[in-house]
């Protein structure tokens, strides 16, 4: 049943690998820019979060932040561009391809980017600054990036199957998921809202996913239940993506 999965993600995989350094430019630029600005440049002021400085802080969410983008981006805009300008998903319906597998080729590629460009933006982070973690703690992080970067790339294959306008998807980017990302606490820590919307604030998947990261990298501790509910919640977001692309192809 692979098979036909492994194709596509093979296909993407060698689009990403002829464009890889312009990618890497772009894609580490950001993260480093806001690193510099607030963990390099507002250290001073900030001091320590929680018993941490603040630039060792940000780090594991700048890292968590593009792996989870990328994959969201690369799912969103690969199924749109694929269905609605190269017609590209209506060539592998004429083949034996079947449809989940061309859900779980697109879940894989944007899986896959997020996990290389969140690798290039750590390695960049780890060179130029003296933030250091056991390489014991990167396993219990990876627990928390696979299932993340999963989800995201999930919820891209929802959007870019159900949109069928570009600007409707950068509308969907700016007004769900990049607030999702910064009212988890990639920034500042979640003591800082009222304790009224603190239990609102943890029922975010993303919540348990910036926060239990980051408890993984600097800490080497391992929230279960953080762990848990995002693993719950990608896996329910990947049978409805395969549900909602079949309804979809069916028309």
């Amino acid at each position: 049943m692979f098979k036909g999965a492994f194709a596509i993600w093979r296909r993407d995989m060698l689009v990403l690998r002829r464009s890889i350094l312009s990618e890497m430019v772009a894609v580490v630029a950001y993260p480093l820019t806001i690193y510099l600005a607030f963990g390099i440049g507002m250290k001073g002021y900030i001091g320590l979060v929680d018993g941490v400085p603040y630039s060792l802080f940000i780090a594991p969410g700048l890292i968590t932040m593009t792996a989870v983008n990328a994959a969201y981006s690369e799912s969103t805009w690969s199924l749109w561009f694929h269905r609605k300008v190269q017609f590209t998903i209506e060539s592998y319906r004429v083949t034996p391809i079947a449809v989940p597998e061309i859900v779980i080729a697109k879940i894989m590629s944007g899986f896959s980017h997020g996990l290389v460009k969140g690798l290039a933006v750590g390695l960049v982070i780890f060179a130029i600054t003296p933030f250091r973690f056991s390489p014991l703690h990167l396993l219990a992080y990876l627990a928390f990036l696979i299932p993340g970067s999963a989800l995201f790339s999930c919820a891209g294959v929802i959007c870019g199957t159900v949109m069928d306008k570009p600007e409707t998807i950068g509308k969907v980017e700016a007004v769900f998921i990049m607030p999702l990302i910064f009212m988890s606490g990639l920034f500042f820590p979640l003591s800082s809202y009222p304790a009224t919307i603190v239990p609102w604030v943890r029922a975010l998947p993303t919540t348990a996913l910036f926060e239990g990261a980051r408890q993984a990298l600097v800490s080497g501790g391992f929230p279960v239940v953080s762990a848990l509910q995002v693993a719950i919640t990608a896996v329910c977001v990947f049978a409805a993506a395969v549900w909602i692309f079949r309804l979809k192809m069916s028309e």
